[in-house]
């Protein structure tokens, strides 16, 4: 038999490729009662805790010697013991100002750039501490929250929606689970979990059973086995690669390392050309003499030396740092301000970089046509207006459907949307709130829905049926219960008999059936989420328990598309790097129709222009990415090891790369 360790990070490994079954089996946990107590110690000491490794803190004393290992500001200290030597030999008469004046520049110097860096780190550790996690699990049986931290391989962890997950895991059983996965795979949209056992080599994106650190459960519950932890999780990972590259000096760095190599040189030249022409024309002979020519000569050397330099530099650097720091930037060592200035290249990623990761309502398409809506993230301000002109809707009978279908999706719905400090914030599901926030830009607001409506049950969704459906008594019909659904069109239609068309209910025939397919097909062209909308009516004593069976003979009132769309100030930033001569690339793990879309909306692309992808990157050569990376401005369904290669061969081209985004 192997060693328990073995067979450990043998289910770390393929933990999605096989049953929950034999992951638990590999990992000796047991599902109903977790880890012994004794045994989770036991293997925190081999595995270490549950957190990401980083380089120890440099010691303030050493922070603020580093400080004086600039080139300039060694050659300003050379000068200085040069000016104390010239000082001593004159006789040591007065004080060595000159040498008292050098030294002062150094020092204020250093602490200006000691307590810049110095406010950056207290910054980061503040970070740190606000994002201090806890987990809920089981032991001996029990069920206990304990800082993340602390979980260890085999752990049974407990999810719960808004739960933030600490660690990998394998899906030992679920309940319409779903996860925001953006931070680390780019996907905008919460995915669907399962526990079906995954043969093929799938991608992060696509491992289903999966949950991974770093994500958070938008909707639903379940439980999962730990399959890794720190540095083992796909985020530490990540953390390792970051590490891995070595780091290396900024531009402005290597520029002063050669203008004080060059100083130093010049110095010397100097003080040696005036020597040996004073001793060779003066002819000077006494050591006297001498003397007073080698002082004469460095004296002129060492004025030379541009004292000033480094704190204007590091001054520069400072007001630089203190402008990022105005927006909300954190800036960790001076000299970083100046690569941002040199950057050719910008990596971004998309996901709530590019995009604002607030998911929203672009477009309704109703049987009498097609309206969008302005307005952009959880924030409910937006008009309604016609997609082909972009002009005000005016058909009442238009406006009524898009109420219609915006008033289902408000109902069948669990998320809360609500103002904090004057920021709009959602709890739950984002593609529900999308629908809330829509249904808010035309006034069905909370109060307006509670007035008429109360809701009496609900049909919970799940990955296998692809809707959800809510029961609610209407104070305009109090004879009736409405049962109001939605999901993915396809599975919707199928359940629908009929479509309301203004105020008339009509059969909905084969024919109209496949133009709404055909719409659906061409909303997801445009990148767009479909969702689509249907209620029913019964007699109010026909209703006893809310069940799948409410959801048949329904009537189709419409169907939304939904993305994550474009910052606002994105494509103003975009186009003016763009006119900086700075390159901007999309880097995302997101599928390749969402990320081409995004892309050409924020002019780095033409429209049309196809994606890279990850799975195109692997066959790739270092010589065949380079011809990529210089052709193309999109890639999609990328990995972080993709992201890294993709940087190291622009930097290969000659380019300074920023990166941006949480990838």
């Amino acid at each position: 038999m192997s060693e328990p360790g073995n067979r450990i990070d043998q289910a770390i490994t393929d933990a999605y490729r096989i049953t929950a079954g034999d992951v638990l089996v590999a990992l000796q946990s047991d599902p109903a009662n977790g880890l012994a107590d004794a045994e989770a110690q036991r293997r925190l000491t081999t595995y270490g805790p549950n957190e990401l490794q980083s380089e120890p803190p440099m010691p303030r004393w050493r922070r603020f010697l580093a400080q004086f290992t600039d080139p300039l500001v060694l050659l300003l200290l050379a000068a200085t013991i040069i000016s104390i030597i010239a000082w001593l030999l004159e006789g040591a008469a007065g004080l060595p100002y000159e040498a008292l004046a050098i030294i002062a520049i150094v020092i204020v110097n250093a602490l200006i750039g000691f307590f810049q860096e110095e406010r950056a780190e207290e910054a980061v550790e503040a970070l740190k501490k606000m994002t201090a996690a806890a987990a809920t699990v089981l032991r001996d049986g029990r069920r206990q929250t304990i800082p993340s931290r602390d979980l260890a391989p085999g752990d049974i962890l407990l999810i719960e929606e808004g739960d933030a997950i600490s660690a990998d895991g394998r899906l030992i059983d679920v309940t319409s689970l779903q996860m925001a996965e953006a931070a680390l795979t780019g996907e905008s949209q919460p995915v669907t979990k399962n526990i079906a056992v995954i043969d093929e080599d799938a991608g992060l994106g696509d491992r289903t059973n999966m949950i991974f650190s770093g994500t958070v459960a938008t909707f639903g519950r379940g439980r999962a086995v730990v399959t890794a932890t720190g540095m083992a999780t796909e985020m530490g990972k990540i953390a390792g690669l970051m590490q891995a590259t070595p780091e290396e000096k900024t531009p402005l760095s290597l520029e002063i390392e050669d203008v004080g190599r060059k100083l130093g040189i010049g110095v010397v030249v100097i003080a040696v050309v005036i020597i040996a022409t004073i001793l060779l024309v003066d002819q000077v002979t006494s050591f006297a003499g001498i003397i007073e020519t080698l002082l004469l000569g460095v004296s002129l050397a060492v004025a030379a030396v541009p004292e000033g330099l480094p704190t204007i530099l590091t001054v520069v650097l400072a007001l630089g740092v203190q402008r990022m720091a105005r927006r909300n930037a954190i800036v960790r060592k001076l000299a970083a301000v100046e690569t941002l200035g040199s950057a050719s290249v910008i990596c971004s990623d998309k996901t709530g970089t590019l995009t604002k990761n607030e998911m929203t309502v672009r477009t309704i398409v109703t049987p009498s046509g097609r309206v969008d809506l302005t307005g952009t993230g959880y924030t409910p301000a937006g008009d309604m207006v016609l997609h082909a002109t972009e002009s005000p809707v005016s058909d009442p009978v238009l406006i009524e459907e898009v109420r219609r279908t915006l008033l289902g999706g408000a109902l069948a719905n669990n998320a809360v949307l609500e103002e904090r400090d004057g920021v709009w914030a959602i709890l739950g599901d984002p593609t529900e709130a999308a629908l809330v926030v829509a249904a808010r830009k035309i006034g069905l607001g909370p109060d307006e829905l509670e007035q008429r409506f109360r809701r009496i049950g609900e049909v919970p969704f799940s990955s296998d049926r692809k809707l959800m459906s809510t029961i609610q008594t209407d104070v305009e019909s109090t004879d009736t219960v409405a049962v109001i659904a939605k999901g993915a069109p396809d599975v919707l239609l199928a359940r629908c008999t009929h479509e309301r068309v203004g105020d008339e209910i009509v059969p909905l025939s084969d024919a109209r059936r496949n133009v709404i397919l055909a719409g659906v097909e061409g909303l997801g062209a445009e990148a767009l989420r479909t969702l689509g909308i249907a209620y029913r009516r019964i007699a109010e004593e026909h209703f006893d328990t809310a069940d799948e069976a409410l959801e048949h003979e329904l009537i189709f009132v419409g169907m939304v598309g939904i993305i994550d769309p474009p910052r606002p100030e994105a494509q103003a930033a975009v186009v003016t790097a763009q006119q900086a001569g700075i390159r901007v690339i999309m880097i995302t793990g997101d599928h390749p129709v969402t990320a081409a879309t995004i892309a050409a909306e924020l002019g780095i692309v033409a429209p049309g222009t196809a994606a890279i992808t990850g799975a195109q990157l692997e066959q790739m050569g270092d010589d065949a990415l380079l011809a990529t990376v210089r052709a193309h401005s999109i890639y999609a369904r990328v990995s972080p090891e993709h992201k890294l290669r993709i940087v190291q061969a622009l930097r290969a081209d000659g380019h300074v790369v920023a990166m941006t985004g949480d990838g």
